[in-house]
């Protein structure tokens, strides 16, 4: 006998659980789609907690807050929907600017920490270029899938 759900005891929709031949069931990963506007809020979020972070526990470390900076980049483009790719690459360096203000430092005043952004984002702009690359070269091979996607379809 198997026991038929109804659409209220269906699992969520968020984990998709595949079972294969052996009847046990693999839980995957999340696979969020957030929208141009979710995209800004959850990177700016995650980065300035990391920056946060990185001046509690390391000092203001440009090298740690520069290798988080690149999987949160990569998830964000990951993360966004098809509709509102183009976001991705335009939010991750405004992310990381955000992000890098607690560790930037500074004195003065607002002059000497706006002066103290400027030059952290000048010495370090390697790690904002890279993320930034990161981010638009899987934004593009996910557009690039997408219109091979929508081409085959419209070929049946």
């Amino acid at each position: 006998m198997e026991h038929y759900r109804t659409r209220a005891q269906q699992p969520s929709a968020v984990y998709r659980v595949a079972t294969p031949p052996g009847g046990v069931g693999v839980r995957r990963f999340p696979d969020p789609r957030l929208t141009g506007l979710g995209t800004g809020l959850f990177a700016m979020t995650v980065m300035l907690v990391l920056g946060c972070l990185d001046q509690l526990l390391f000092d203001g470390s440009p090298l740690v807050y520069g290798l988080l900076f690149l999987p949160v980049s990569a998830l964000t483009s990951l993360w966004v929907r098809g509709a509102d790719l183009v976001a991705a690459p335009i939010v991750v360096p405004i992310a990381f600017t955000l992000g890098t203000w607690p560790i930037a430092g500074g004195t003065e005043g607002m002059g000497g920490q706006i002066m103290a952004l400027v030059t952290m984002l000048a010495l370090h702009a390697g790690w904002l270029y890279g993320g930034t690359l990161l981010a638009g070269l899987i934004v593009t091979v996910r557009k690039v899938r997408l219109m091979r996607r929508k081409r085959a379809a419209a070929r049946r």
